[in-house]
């Protein structure tokens, strides 16, 4: 199973009077996105209200704290840390004050150039209270040059290189966008005369609204009681796609539509792809619960080998690599899966994940395979091999901790202890997608890197000068 983090949640509910509990319930079914902390912040027209704290959705709100949200619009935001720390003090949304008044902020993703951003905003005196790098924008839009515009947040976006979906909410209005490049999945939904934004559609589900749209790549798409209006950050220029290839591969719940397409269905088309590509003879193939079910269909109706249920997920046990921590990640991992020994013993098994990261928790599941009597294990990825870090919001920045990074393909399979191991490879993977292949961002497979991601150390002078998404390219424009 992959051990990385997941991306963050973003639910948001205008124009409903029990708007903070809608996105209680939005959030309640974006909970695999993120488990460290959870937030409310609700708007009665005048003022903004929030309730958050560290912890899962069920523990951090109850009754009484949804009461005191009132309001018919609301945002809220599940987190799990890629930058700033899982303290307090950065759970989101974020509340800020600038020229308009309050706004709070909820966002997904990872700012690639945010800590050259805060350089500049320390030196010039402004003063950070979070370690996140959501805080930029609040500093961008409280920059003097940008009082006086009319509506300075798709010139501030402008500023902002990497990976980014915000929700961000006034006292009136709620605020969708998606960076350029649609890194991350950002929704529109509706249910009579309500709108909901989120970060997948099985939110909407739940709340029986329907799936409207997905936001563009650029989009500022705003929510008033004049109903949405859209437009698009300043400048943009016709930037290359580069969806985030990991949502449909691992993130994304299967019953989302993301990019278009519904999960399940192209995760089992991986798995399709992966029994064409990597036969093998055996008795079963089984799953590693549960994002490598889905692509282990896939491969047993490719392959007419059975599917069987070789190891029961406890449904009580959170994400083994939600744990911040190394020891706490070991620990859930023994807790999380148990083998049915009636089903592997004596038997060739095609055991199928999403992909290897760490390998760690790959090496565990594999020998708890061995002790129970597997005859053979022949391990199946319905991904390539991670060999290169991810700066756009996945928690794997540091190449040393990739297995594939350092080990061939051979010596990851006998690092695991697996009679066969077999990735799918990424032409064979983007083949099942449904957009063009180049809309795609592949990185952490081929490394190729869509935003540059080592952003200039020198001044900057953000009234003026911006960086060209597309190529790092520094260029002048004049102050809006």
């Amino acid at each position: 199973m992959a051990e990385v983090k997941d991306a963050c949640g973003l639910f948001g509910a205008f124009g409903t009077p029990e708007a903070a509990y809608e996105v209680y319930c939005g959030l309640y079914a974006l909970q695999h996105r993120g488990q460290e902390s959870a937030g409310i912040v609700a708007s009665d027209g005048k003022t903004l209200r929030s309730s958050k704290g560290m912890g899962l959705v069920s523990n951090v709100f109850t009754r009484e704290s949804l009461k005191t949200l009132d309001g018919d619009v609301a945002i809220g935001h599940v987190r799990y840390s890629t930058t700033g720390g899982s303290r307090s003090q950065n759970i989101q949304p974020l509340v800020v004050r600038y020229k308009k008044g309050l706004l709070a902020i909820s966002h997904n993703g990872n700012i690639v150039n945010a800590k050259a951003l805060r350089r500049a905003h320390e030196k010039s005196g402004s003063i950070y209270q979070t370690g996140t790098d959501s805080e930029v924008l609040a500093h961008l839009l409280a920059r003097p040059s940008h009082q006086n515009m009319r509506e300075p947040l798709a010139h501030c976006l402008f500023h902002l290189r990497g990976a980014f979906s915000f929700l961000l909410l006034e006292k009136d209005r709620m605020v969708g966008v998606r960076d350029p490049h649609g890194f991350r999945p950002l929704v529109l939904g509706k249910r009579g005369k309500t709108y909901f934004l989120a970060s997948e559609t099985c939110a909407f589900d739940l709340i029986r609204a329907e799936y409207v749209r997905s936001l563009d790549p650029g989009e500022i798409l705003t929510i008033t009681k004049a109903g949405p209006r859209s437009e698009f950050i300043e400048g943009t220029p016709p930037l290359r796609h580069a969806h985030c290839i990991f949502e449909l591969i691992y993130f994304a719940r299967p019953d989302s539509i993301v990019f278009d397409q519904t999960v399940h269905n192209v995760r089992v088309e991986f798995g399709a792809a992966l029994a064409k590509a990597s036969p093998v003879k055996a008795d079963y193939v089984i799953s590693v619960p549960d994002s490598g079910i889905s692509p282990a269909i896939g491969y047993a109706n490719a392959s007419g080998i059975p599917y069987e249920r070789g190891y029961i997920r406890n449904h009580y046990v959170g994400r083994t690599f939600i744990e911040p921590q190394k020891a706490g990640r070991v620990e859930s991992v023994r807790f999380k899966l148990n083998v049915v020994k009636d089903i592997v013993e004596g038997k060739k098994l095609v055991v199928v994940d999403d992909s290897i990261i760490r390998g760690t928790t790959s090496k565990s599941r594999v020998r708890a395979l061995r002790e129970a009597g597997a005859k053979e294990i022949h391990l199946r990825i319905s991904s390539p091999p991670c060999r290169h870090p991810c700066y756009y919001g996945i928690d794997f920045p540091d190449p040393r901790e990739l297995i594939a990074s350092k080990r061939s393909v051979e010596q990851i399979r006998k690092y695991l202890g697996v009679d066969s191991l077999a990735y799918l490879e990424p032409e064979a993977m983007l083949n099942c997608a449904v957009h063009p292949a180049k809309d795609y961002c592949t990185a952490c497979f081929t490394g190729d890197y869509p935003v540059p991601v080592r952003m200039p150390r020198g001044k900057m002078d953000l009234e003026e000068d911006h960086a060209d998404g597309a190529t790092g390219r520094r260029t002048k424009r004049g102050r809006g």
